[in-house]
């Protein structure tokens, strides 16, 4: 291979990495901001349904959910992805189409491979009132959920958005 042919194809190769790695800050801000709470409500700002669409579109998830269990869909990553400086690794997205029982609590949550400190997703779940898990066994909550586990062992963080995270820390 000669070398400008090289360069050509490292420059193509650069390019596409650079354009691949594009959608994803846009991804991580939107999911954020579906999870940001409206001041003085129990509400989310966001749209998490249009954030997950936008996954789907992006190929980082399936149409479909990889399972829906009482009221909550859950989407396993098929691609890498961060949320926050750690691995996404699933996105879960609770709402009501049926009422099948008590009690649904619209929101949405995200478990993340930690890489690192947790400090901004402590300080993210205090100020916009949602739980924080860390650590959290994942393989035993997808098995809960009936996902195989397919996910390495390793520190597992999950943060959940949803109305009753919210109540819980009300005045």
């Amino acid at each position: 291979m000669s070398a400008c042919r090289a360069r050509r194809l490292l420059g193509a190769l650069l390019l596409a990495a650079s354009c691949a790695s594009a959608a994803d800050p846009a991804l991580e801000s939107d999911l954020i901001h579906a999870l940001h709470l409206k001041k003085g409500t129990t509400e989310r700002v966001g749209t998490s349904g249009k954030a997950i669409a936008a996954y789907v579109r992006e190929g980082y998830i399936g149409r479909r959910p990889d399972q829906r269990f009482d009221y909550t869909d859950y989407y396993l990553l098929k691609k890498p992805a961060s949320f926050m400086g750690h691995a996404l690794v699933l996105i879960e997205e609770e709402y009501i189409t049926q009422y099948i029982g008590c009690c649904v609590s619209p929101g949405a949550g995200v478990t993340v491979r930690v890489q690192g400190s947790t400090q901004k997703l402590q300080a993210f779940a205090r100020a916009q009132r949602c739980t924080l898990n860390d650590p959290v066994d994942i393989g035993q909550a997808l098995k809960d959920v009936a996902i195989k586990n397919r996910l390495p062992k390793g520190h597992y963080a999950s943060l959940s958005c949803r109305e009753r995270d919210a109540e819980r820390d009300e005045p």
